[in-house]
């Protein structure tokens, strides 16, 4: 039972929530998330860093740079956020955050082709 109270803790901030909906879709640095969030770099550490404590989350070294993404080994856990994700038209908040992403990831696929 703690373990699904603790989902739902970390679920009802919305910081939180936004990070892992945009992990569910791919790996991301902090400068990166904290692009598409608008959230200060500091508060977004700070949320990877209780979300990777509570082993839902987990990072990677490349170059200078630390990414992040889900740890989805939970069923419950999984199926919790692809519910959210399947419903993102409910919440205008992570739809934009999402459609931000998609943005910045062809806008730096553009720049990759360019060099």
């Amino acid at each position: 039972m703690d373990k699904l109270l603790n989902y739902f803790k970390l679920l009802s901030d919305e910081t939180r929530l936004r990070i892992m909906v945009l992990l569910y879709h791919g790996e991301f640095c902090v400068c990166q998330i904290t692009g598409i969030t608008d959230i200060s770099q500091p508060n977004v550490s700070k949320h990877l860093a209780r979300l990777r404590d509570m082993g839902l989350v987990k990072d990677e070294k490349k170059e200078q740079y630390t990414f992040y993404s889900l740890n989805l080994e939970d069923k419950l856990f999984e199926d919790i956020l692809t519910k959210i994700v399947d419903n993102l038209g409910n919440y205008p908040v992570l739809k934009l955050d999402l459609e931000k992403s998609k943005a910045a990831a062809k806008y730096i696929e553009l720049a990759n082709i360019c060099k």
